[in-house]
């Protein structure tokens, strides 16, 4: 059986990178759920989570199918389809993006290696840059096979996570859900949360190359929103437990763990967040590797080195470090995420579910100007 015939990687392996990039390191160590769903209260938080997951499938869906009836496998090829001349807008929005969201990986692993070892942040920080440059520089197989052991633990570890918050402090989680509490703003944060998530479609475009047809994309992008967003529900519902006074921790997730009261699973879940980490700050810089490696075929005719491979993931990653250990995680999930929700909203979302629909629902054939030649894996 070929890589590309495989069923997981047709119908999981998209799903699974979507959760990779989106889980970042707000969502992995709670703070972005306290930060968009939270203020809504428990009921409302998971109203919120609920439409963001439709808006991730429907999107993830559109993408997909998009991508493969214009052979678009990295982001630039992407929205020079869907948005002609005027590409370069993405582009740009995305860089600023990849800045902020990488630095709020590093910051969560400064915060991680800070809270468990007393380190100074910037060296957890660094040893994810690390981490990262050793999986993206490497190329797509080692970014597949990532995605999908840090999957398995990723799952396995909210799953095991869930059943000691219900065994240890259950009946605190059933309290707030059983109190009258306001929902109001659950769907600001629902949008919200989904908007600036949402680029991780585009982001994941690599992995496009699986895909055998119209019917696989509607199957793995359907998927997609739910795989992403079943480990946030679980991590929610322990959360509420501790509703509201959570909301003002800076790692929810440690918070959790002290409760628990058992040091060897607050290690496991800690590595398991670094994980995360890890395989959401790859698939971010695996795409500009891909976008990069993409227009370096169609100009030179040859395939990218993994030599300029790790030079473009050192550079990216040591800016974005810089970025973290001057701003911190709270400022910039604050900050800077509310911004990229606009900006991807007007510049993907809406050209997607208008311009892109349209072509979908038409089967219409690429542009012969932007049609993009099919790279081999790197």
């Amino acid at each position: 059986m070929t890589l590309t015939s495989n069923w997981f990687n047709r119908l999981l392996l998209p799903g699974f990178a979507f959760k990779a990039v989106v889980i970042g390191g707000g969502y992995a160590t709670g703070r972005e759920l306290t930060a968009f769903f939270l203020p809504s209260g428990p009921w409302g938080g998971l109203y919120g989570m609920a439409l963001s997951t439709v808006i991730w499938s429907t999107v993830c869906a559109i993408t997909f199918l998009f991508a493969i009836q214009t052979g678009s496998r990295d982001y630039r090829s992407f929205f020079s389809q869907l948005l002609g001349p005027c590409w370069p807008a993405f582009e740009l929005a995305y860089l600023l993006a990849i800045v902020v969201i990488l630095a709020v990986f590093a910051a969560a692993a400064g915060a991680i290696g800070e809270a468990l070892f007393q380190w100074r942040t910037v060296i957890g920080s660094l040893i994810l840059v690390s981490s990262i440059t050793l999986f993206a520089g490497w190329g797509n197989d080692a970014v597949d096979r990532l995605f999908k052991y840090v999957s398995v633990f990723l799952y396995l570890t909210y799953a095991a996570f869930l059943v000691l918050s219900l065994t240890t402090f259950g009946d605190r989680i059933v309290t707030p859900f059983a109190t009258e509490i306001p929902t109001t703003g659950w769907l600001t944060g629902g949008l919200s949360y989904a908007g600036y998530n949402v680029v991780g479609a585009v982001t994941i475009l690599p992995i496009v190359r699986h895909l055998q047809g119209r019917k696989d994309a509607l199957i793995a992008g359907l998927l997609a929103g739910p795989l992403a967003m079943l480990p946030a529900v679980l991590f929610f519902i322990a959360m509420a437990a501790f509703y509201p006074q959570i909301q003002s921790q800076t790692l929810p997730s440690d918070f959790l763990l002290e409760q628990l009261h058992l040091p060897f699973f607050r290690y496991v879940f800690q590595a398991m967040i670094f994980a995360a980490l890890l395989e959401s700050g790859t698939g971010c810089v695996h795409a500009i590797n891909e976008r990069i490696a993409q227009a370096y075929a169609i100009r030179r005719g040859s395939v990218l080195s993994r030599r300029t491979r790790l030079a473009i993931t050192i550079t990216i990653l040591i800016g974005s470090v810089f970025v973290a250990d001057r701003v911190g995680l709270v400022s910039l999930i604050a900050n800077g995420y509310q911004l990229l929700a606009y900006l991807f909203l007007g510049l993907y979302v809406l050209p997607l579910m208008t311009v892109g629909l349209w072509r979908v629902l038409r089967g219409s054939a690429p542009r012969p100007a932007q049609a993009i030649a099919p790279l081999p894996d790197a």
